[in-house]
């Protein structure tokens, strides 16, 4: 919500500064997003005259000007390359130190081509504030020498953007944001009397409403004979000071009603409605073109406004292109309803339109605001435009928004913190508009204004199921006792200032505090910390990514691609988190930095909905070593990241196993499939397909891994008995076998590693060899098993029992012979 300082004043009655006035919004929950003072970077510009201009004697296109620009700039000589510099012409004068907008460079007084110039004559562009010109800024004939340039253009009105909380509809009105501040001690809000016109005769336009639930009252009236046309200075301003463009009186009216008092307006051609009666009904299917020239398709839950040619409005949110006013209208019939808030939130959210009108519908307007507003905007119509205006017509009625709310005054402190005398209290709600019904020493009835739609209204729990009728129904009851109370407690702590809320830390249950993390939130904890030890640096990347490179990666379903994205590049919910880090590897190369490892634990997203996803990505080579080159990345070291972060996350290691059936975006030949069973997988590794890393334009190695820390079965929690260690030495023993070289190595670990379970405490493999010294269609495995006795040294003899076990194993099960 952005409003001037000036258009503040209009409705506020105060000496306060800006600086005032931004802190007191601060204190009361109207939190100041920025403010903008246009005339503060120009407050060294001041006007000035031509005395005298003549011909450069060195320079051709420059001239020499003698320019009075006030107190201590009396008479000053300046160098000016503008065609238009004359005697007599009024002109903006920089002096030396002025800082210039456009172009950022600091005037300072020298020479040019050998003439002495101390300061600059401007245009409105090099301050800022046009476009591109041939000259130098022309100011009226008669204007003064030395007068600020941002007072005499009246530039310094600061703009004060505030952010609005969803339940302060009333906040989202420059008079709304001036009673807060006369309530909250920053002096008056002034009174706002309308002049009623007179009605001339009956109106040829009537309404009828068949849409109730989304439209309970509405009213119009045309006014005749109006001449459209651009709107007064003084309303331009107020408008371009908040950001918005000037269309015609009759459009910029609307808009300033709408910011000034919140209260939405639509200004309809009546000579384009047919039928004489306009109709608030449900969409039927017609396609409807909104005033931004954008196609809609109604549906029967939208709410719209009809005549018997078509949808000429969808309600409460956008006019129609069909029936907007033009140079050209002469008649037009306004309009002024209230709307439900859900329906015109529903509506905004399928149509993807948003417009200052929905943005106050769907917070809740002023219910008993729309006949007074009417006449506002009739009697400034009447004025800028001309005209006559007929009686208003009107359907529905005025919905029963009266209601009261109740404040016990020792609340205040048991509640909310702070000690208030109860006539203060009261002070402070009738500032806000409260009337005050009933009041004692103990508490206050108040009746709630029309404008506060977030005062003691009708509320909806969403109870547990299973909960006892008795105890629900004294929930919902006490839940509908308190709220309006809480409601006004929050208004008079807000005015005393948030700031003073003393705060309360709450009880403490036990002296133990209760634990800060789940188990699942502590493994992805680990998990992090185990990544983060491996050198990999942990990144955090948009869930939204483009299209075809999520495309990359799996499938795009329709389901997950954005309708209303942030940016044309991030168009799709991420598969995996891969897509982010090889566009991070991608551009990290391209500055210099090739080798280099990061991960992300973050969201991806397919058919099935939303599931954790741990990804790592390693590019390029590691540190160089002496006397040998670096070695590029390979998928064993990705494979070693994957299976630390499953230890870690308590995986059972022991049943883990590897398939080659990894996803397509991976090098067929150099990736893996990591499950536990022959169903539930956990993870993949390996290299990236080399085709995607070419359409990336990627030109190093790079291995990648992708975890599921929700697919990890939680650990069995067991009691830990103390370790059983060994008091005897381990020994090793190496093998070599020849499989058949479509027999996966872990097929063999496996069977060796059950050959002996007692002594065999680890299997190992370390080469893999395919040569001429190998039949052909097999391979040479060679892998290390770690003995631990237990009960005591073991003999030759128990040593080659288990040698022989171990060959026995692997035999059966692979069909693998000892090399010989």
């Amino acid at each position: 919500m952005k409003f001037s300082l000036s258009w503040l004043r209009e409705h506020l009655e105060t000496t306060a500064t800006l600086e005032e006035i931004t802190a007191t919004l601060n204190t009361i929950g109207l939190e100041v997003e920025g403010v903008e003072d246009p005339g503060a970077a120009l407050a060294s510009f001041r006007t000035a005259r031509i005395i005298e201009a003549v011909q450069h004697p060195n320079a051709d296109r420059l001239r020499v000007c003698q320019v009075d620009a006030g107190e201590g700039f009396e008479r000053v000589q300046v160098v000016c390359g503008a065609p238009n510099a004359r005697a007599g012409l009024h002109v903006i004068f920089a002096p030396p130190g002025t800082h210039i907008p456009a172009s950022g460079i600091t005037i300072k007084a020298g020479k040019l081509r050998g003439e002495a110039s101390g300061g600059m004559l401007c245009s409105l562009r090099e301050l800022g504030l046009g476009e591109e010109s041939d000259g130098i800024a022309e100011l009226p004939e008669g204007t003064a020498p030395g007068q600020s340039y941002p007072l005499f253009a009246r530039l310094d009105d600061p703009v004060i953007d505030i952010a609005i909380t969803p339940n302060r509809g009333d906040a989202l009105a420059v008079r709304g944001v001036a009673r807060d501040l006369a309530a909250a001690g920053l002096g008056k809000l002034k009174p706002w009397l309308v002049e009623t016109v007179e009605g001339q005769g009956e109106s040829a336009i009537n309404w009828r409403i068949t849409y109730p639930e989304a439209c309970p009252w509405v009213l119009g009236r045309t006014i005749r004979g109006v001449k459209n046309g651009p709107s007064p200075a003084w309303l331009r301003r107020r408008l371009e000071s908040i950001g918005l463009r000037p269309i015609s009186a009759l459009v910029d009216i609307t808009n300033f009603f709408t910011h000034d008092l919140g209260r939405p307006l639509h200004v309809f051609d009546a000579d384009r409605i047919r039928g004489g009666e306009l109709t608030i009904c449900r969409g039927a299917g017609e396609t409807f073109t909104a005033l931004d020239g954008s196609e809609h398709v109604m549906t029967p839950d939208d709410c719209v406004i009809a005549d018997s040619s078509g949808v000429l409005s969808l309600a409460g949110i956008m006019g129609g292109a069909e029936s907007g006013v033009s140079e050209e209208t002469t008649s037009v019939f306004v309009e002024c309803a209230l709307f439900d808030p859900v329906a015109i939130a529903l509506a905004g959210r399928r149509h993807n339109l948003h417009s200052d009108a929905r943005q106050r519908f769907e917070r809740g307007v002023d219910q008993a605001l729309p006949p007074v507003a009417l006449e506002a905007a009739t009697r400034m119509i009447i004025d800028l435009c001309g005209g006559v205006a007929d009686n208003v017509v009107s359907a529905g009625a005025e919905p029963a928004w009266q209601r009261q709310a109740h404040l016990e005054f020792a609340r205040l402190e048991t509640l909310g913190g702070l000690v208030e005398e109860p006539d203060h209290a009261v002070h402070l709600l009738e500032g806000l508009g409260f009337e005050v019904r009933e009041c004692d020493a103990r508490h206050v009835v108040v009746d709630v204004p029309s404008w506060r739609n977030d005062i003691a209204m009708p509320m909806l729990l969403d109870q547990q199921p299973d909960l006892p009728e008795a105890r629900a129904r004294a929930a919902a009851e006490g839940a509908v006792a308190i709220n309006p109370e809480v409601d006004l407690i929050e208004e008079v702590l807000r005015l005393r200032g948030l700031d003073s809320v003393p705060a309360v830390s709450l009880p403490v249950h036990g002296a133990v505090p209760l634990p800060a993390l789940t188990p699942r939130q502590a493994r992805i904890a680990s998990l992090r910390r185990t990544l983060a030890a491996r050198g990999l640096l942990e990144t955090v990347g948009f869930s939204f990514v483009a299209q075809e490179q999520a495309a990359q990666f799996g499938e795009t379903p329709a389901s997950l691609h954005l309708l209303n994205p942030i940016a044309a590049d991030l168009d799709q919910m991420r598969p995996t988190p891969l897509v982010n880090l090889l566009a991070a590897i991608r551009a990290n190369a391209a500055r210099g930095y090739p080798d280099i490892g990061l991960f992300e634990v973050g969201p991806g997203f397919d058919a099935d909905g939303q599931k954790q996803v741990a990804a790592g990505i390693r590019s390029g080579h590691g540190a160089r070593q002496p006397g040998q080159p670096a070695r590029p990345v390979d998928l064993w070291q990705v494979k070693a990241d994957a299976l630390a972060a499953l230890a870690t996350m308590g995986a059972a290691m022991e049943g883990l196993s590897l398939s080659a059936d990894a996803p397509a975006y991976y090098h067929p030949g150099r990736s893996g499939v990591i499950r536990q069973g022959p169903k539930l997988v956990l993870g993949h590794f390996g290299q990236l397909h080399p085709a995607l890393l070419a359409a990336r334009g990627i030109d190093v190695p790079v291995c990648a891994f992708t975890l599921y820390p929700d697919a990890v079965p939680e650990p069995k929690r067991r009691r830990k008995g103390p370790p059983a260690l060994s008091a005897f030495q381990p020994l090793k023993r190496d093998f070599a076998f020849v499989v058949s070289a479509d027999v996966p190595a872990e097929k063999l670990l496996k069977a060796v590693k059950g050959a002996e379970r007692n002594l065999i405490v680890a299997v190992s493999l370390f080469d893999v060899y395919e040569g001429d010294k190998i039949p052909a269609g097999h391979k040479s495995l060679g892998i290390e098993i770690t003995l631990q006795p237990m009960d005591g040294t073991l003999t030759d003899a128990e040593i080659e029992a288990v040698c022989e076990r171990v060959v026995a194993a692997a035999h059966k099960s692979c069909n693998a012979v000892l090399r010989g």
